[in-house]
């Protein structure tokens, strides 16, 4: 709402912080990724970018810029949100990018076209997304409980040709079947709402849904995406430190991202 801060403005800050530790010594193996921690990548914190609590549409422009001078400049974003508005501004930046894949993990297919009036908050990520001539397809991942979606929006969904794969569909079969959704070769924007990852996990968010993915497969969403085409780029949002105390979702979502840098590597490889 214009005026009060996003219920996950602390989390890049939080996320940053146990981030560090990967910095500390890049010649360590990293047994997740199968290779260097980071995959050697280069890495530049950009920090934040600025906004304003009575804006929302400045403030998509100045992230849209700002992720556009990221591409420009040959770099892989890796967006720490904020909540899952900010993907939204993010996408709009790939325009003109050709075949643009997404893979999204979370607990809500975030397809409905406004809530009181907003239509651009985060129950409409993907239905925005879907109406960007460059998004060409959508895989989405992890959706369980009531969320904001009602039947209509399923319906939507499934109609413009997103692939649904639930919690459940997951636990039942492995993500195998889901990543056979990415075409082989894309460019692949991976979505990471960190509600999709389960709350034994990432404790910290506003809803927690309980049977959500486990690390194992999140890890296994990241490397089999990028075995199968090109991450050109990853958020992670929806994280909420004070709803976690003991900041366990940070490290872990800190450990979640450092996979996808070294994923980004493999495939550039």
């Amino acid at each position: 709402a214009p005026g009060r801060p996003s219920h996950a403005a602390e989390a890049p800050g939080a996320v940053r912080a146990a981030l560090g530790w990967y910095g500390a010594d890049a010649t360590r193996w990293d047994f997740d990724a199968g290779g260097p921690l980071l995959g050697g990548a280069a890495v530049v914190d950009l920090g934040d970018v600025p906004g304003d609590l009575q804006d929302g549409a400045a403030n998509r422009a100045a992230i849209s810029a700002a992720i556009g001078r990221t591409l420009i400049a040959g770099a892989v974003p890796l967006v720490l949100g904020g909540d899952d508005s900010v993907p939204i501004p993010v996408l709009e930046a790939y325009d003109g990018h050709t075949g643009l894949t997404i893979v999204q993990v979370d607990a809500h297919i975030d397809w409905r076209h406004e809530v009181d009036g907003v239509t651009h908050g985060f129950s409409s990520t993907m239905r925005r997304a879907s109406e960007m001539d460059h998004v060409k397809r959508i895989v989405q991942i992890g959706a369980r409980g009531p969320g904001s979606a009602r039947a209509e929006e399923v319906e939507t969904a499934r109609a413009w040709g997103a692939v649904l794969h639930t919690a459940r569909d997951v636990h039942a079969q492995g993500v195998a079947p889901a990543l056979e959704a990415v075409p082989e070769g894309s460019d692949v924007f991976l979505a990471i709402d960190v509600d999709g990852i389960d709350p034994a996990v990432v404790p910290g968010v506003i809803l927690p849904a309980f049977g959500g993915l486990t690390y194992q497969q999140v890890l296994d969403v990241i490397l089999g995406v990028a075995a199968r085409g090109r991450i050109v780029g990853v958020d992670f949002v929806e994280y909420v430190p004070a709803q976690d105390p003991a900041g366990t979702g940070a490290k872990a979502i800190a450990r979640l991202a450092s996979v996808a840098v070294a994923a980004i590597m493999q495939g550039r490889r």
